[in-house]
């Protein structure tokens, strides 16, 4: 048969003809058309053949006008091979149920491990994992991607400088790297403290050193606030003047803010599809529904399979599909005033220093253009102002030359 795949498929019967007449039998066959090959003579009685399993029944129909015998004693294909499988249908259910519970096994992860990190920090990376849903247990399947995993926990956790994220098999691997908080430097020498911006001062809070205003009063920029000189007449002792100095400061600020706003909102509604990806072939496995959304935003996600720690060239990928309409929203003069000096103040605020407050605000001049809102606004601060600066030897002068002034007896002496 000259196809010889086509005769595996279809299936292949062997046939035995023993008697007088067997090519007689033979010549019949051809004569009906039945294709048969491998003819072999066995002995002067006896010849062996090979058909198509689609012909069998030709080969019967010829066989009862036969006298002598014809037996069928082997059979080979495809057809064949499924009937041997069916017959061990246990073992090979068994087979493939063990390969796919290793398939899942090696895909679950069995091990996080954190490297470079305080025992304080490791808790919260692993508190924090938790929350995204990497635990021990779980599918690596349905979780994020390494690089998004990274983003996610710079963004959550402070003090994280960097953290590396790898996947090995069954095994997260993590290496982190703190930040170093600067230690707070040890003032060397004596100094004072004066203003950094000019400001009324509405608390002192002195700590070491001797108070040079007071409550209420406006001082300039470098204008000495606390003196790292103290002690008595007769001796004048050197500190490192230390406390703080709240005082009320202005800030003025301009923003602008569009009365009408354009912006992509979600729906809600979203088609999810699962698919296997081989280089760069990819096989769909649930999800065949395409989605019918005008606007949408794609979300995409690709595990790699392992199977007993050894990575495979086989994906897993996820692709999800949110559909999204594009809307508008329009503010009232008065609505578009409010946000606007939300804006300003919220980006005053980050720029401010920790524990300073915004006391007060004023809106200077505001203005309704093109569709846009101006806004002018000034903010009044409460902060500290006090700065250190080291008590030099012109001051030491100045200071022995005041003491001098304030008493001429000791000078005559």
């Amino acid at each position: 048969m000259n196809n010889q795949w086509l005769a595996f498929f279809q299936g292949i019967i062997f046939v035995k003809v023993e008697g007088q007449g067997a090519e007689r039998f033979i010549n019949r066959l051809i004569r009906s058309r039945v294709p048969i090959w491998q003819v072999s003579r066995q002995s002067e009685q006896a010849i062996t053949f090979s058909c198509s399993l689609q012909h069998i029944h030709k080969v019967r129909r010829e066989a009862r006008t036969f006298e002598g015998e014809i037996r069928f004693y082997r059979g080979e294909g495809f057809p064949f091979l499924l009937k041997r499988l069916w017959k061990s249908s246990g073992f090979v259910v068994g087979l493939v149920a063990f390969f796919v519970v290793i398939l899942l096994l090696s895909n679950i992860v069995w091990r996080i491990d954190i490297g470079g990190a305080s025992p304080k920090m490791e808790h919260q990376i692993r508190k924090e994992l938790a929350s995204m849903g990497v635990e021990k247990g779980r599918f690596i399947f349905g979780m994020d991607d390494p690089e998004t995993i990274q983003h996610k926990l710079l963004n959550q956790i402070e003090g994280l400088t960097w953290i590396g994220v790898e996947v090995k098999g069954s095994t997260f691997h993590f290496r982190v790297v703190e930040k170093n908080e600067p230690k707070e430097k040890k003032k060397n020498g004596p100094q004072h403290l004066v203003a950094a911006k000019e400001a009324v001062v509405v608390k002192l809070f002195v700590k070491k050193g001797q108070a040079t205003v007071k409550r209420d009063q406006f001082v300039h920029k470098g204008q000495l606030l606390v003196s790292g000189f103290i002690g008595t007449e007769e001796k004048v002792r050197e500190v490192a003047a230390d406390g703080e100095v709240l005082g009320e400061t202005w800030y003025k600020t301009t923003v602008e803010m569009p009365i009408t706003t354009e912006f992509q909102v979600l729906t809600g509604r979203q088609v999810k599809k699962h698919m296997f990806e081989v280089q760069a072939f990819r096989f769909p496995i649930w999800g065949f529904k395409s989605h019918s959304f005008a606007n949408y935003k794609k979300d995409e996600q690709v595990h790699s399979v392992s199977f007993v720690g050894m990575k495979l060239p086989i994906n897993y990928v996820e692709k999800t599909y949110y559909e999204s309409r594009r809307t508008s929203r329009s503010y009232t003069e008065k609505e578009a005033e409010q946000q606007a000096l939300a804006i300003a103040r919220g980006d005053l605020e980050s720029k401010l220093p920790e524990k300073a407050e915004i006391r007060g605000q004023k809106i200077l001049q505001r203005q309704f253009t093109n569709g846009k809102v101006k806004l002018s606004i000034h903010f009044q601060v409460l902060e500290n102002i006090a700065v250190g600066k080291p008590i030099t030897q012109g001051d030491k002068e100045n200071a022995r030359r005041k003491e001098r002034n304030e008493h001429p007896a000791r000078k005559s002496e």
